[in-house]
């Protein structure tokens, strides 16, 4: 997966931008690549949890969900309360900042 990450922190232009929005596999590698960026900069876990709230508060009001996960994460999200927002922002870093535990029905 660290490959993947590396291709994934190339410059985003507009094209690659909704190429990762679209494919939620790419914007786990693009989230990924960014928590990484985090942890090596030395940001503490409720630094990146707040950066991680921030953005999925930014999505949900600012970007169309593109694919089943996204309108779930979203519909979610949109019935959460601040404190459960919160939650879902680290469970979302938690998905891509830790190996996969079960490979039975893996989200893609």
């Amino acid at each position: 997966m660290e490959m993947n990450r590396q291709n994934a922190s190339a410059e985003l232009n507009d094209d690659s931008i909704h190429a990762v929005l679209d494919d939620f596999s790419a914007w786990k590698e693009f989230l990924g690549t960014q928590v990484d960026r985090a942890q090596s900069a030395g940001m503490s876990d409720k630094q990146i949890d707040d950066v991680a709230y921030r953005l999925g508060t930014f999505l949900a009001d600012k970007v169309d969900p593109k694919n089943f996960q996204q309108r779930l994460l979203k519909q979610m999200w949109d019935v959460s309360s601040k404190e459960d927002q919160r939650a879902l922002a680290r469970i979302m870093v938690n998905l891509v900042d830790r190996p996969s535990t079960s490979s039975a029905n893996p989200v893609h």
